[in-house]
């Protein structure tokens, strides 16, 4: 049996629930922190959910997935994976599940990201340590928010 492997991060961000939750749904808002892809979905449980960005002029899709879950203003549960990654097999088998939690409280909003389970996908060391970003996780992107966030 395999010991379960996630990436777990936080920040606490100095803005309504909404406002952090329209950053992590609006296209427009994702391209800005999470290296210019824009986040398309309608938001349905079921429904596809893929970052798209443009590089060298052409279109392309960095990340595929589907939306598990979702509660406006408080959690979205969503697959991923990395199309573009020859060496992994696009089954539902590879697919990991990102969740966004927010908690509001006096003005503040707590988001956790969490990311898992690496050890039930192909290539999963990898794919964990890429994910860990030498230790970082999703710190590096949830300071972007933040900070996009809170300059509103």
């Amino acid at each position: 049996m395999n010991t379960p492997l996630f990436v777990n991060s936080t920040i606490t961000i100095n803005a309504p629930a909404d406002k952090v939750w329209d950053a992590l749904t609006d296209p427009e808002q994702t391209k800005k922190y999470m290296f210019g892809c824009a986040a398309t979905s309608d938001y349905n449980v079921g429904s596809p959910l893929t970052w798209e960005g443009i590089f060298d002029g052409q279109l392309f899709i960095a990340v595929v997935g589907h939306i598990v879950a979702i509660v406006p203003n408080k959690q979205l549960i969503y697959t991923t994976f990395d199309p573009n990654d020859p060496a992994i097999e696009d089954i539902p088998a590879n697919y990991l599940t990102v969740t966004y939690t927010l908690t509001e409280e006096n003005g503040q909003t707590r988001l956790d990201v969490n990311q898992g389970d690496f050890s039930t996908v192909a290539n999963s060391e990898k794919r964990y340590n890429d994910a860990r970003n030498n230790g970082e996780g999703w710190n590096p992107i949830l300071v972007q928010i933040k900070a996009l966030v809170e300059s509103v």
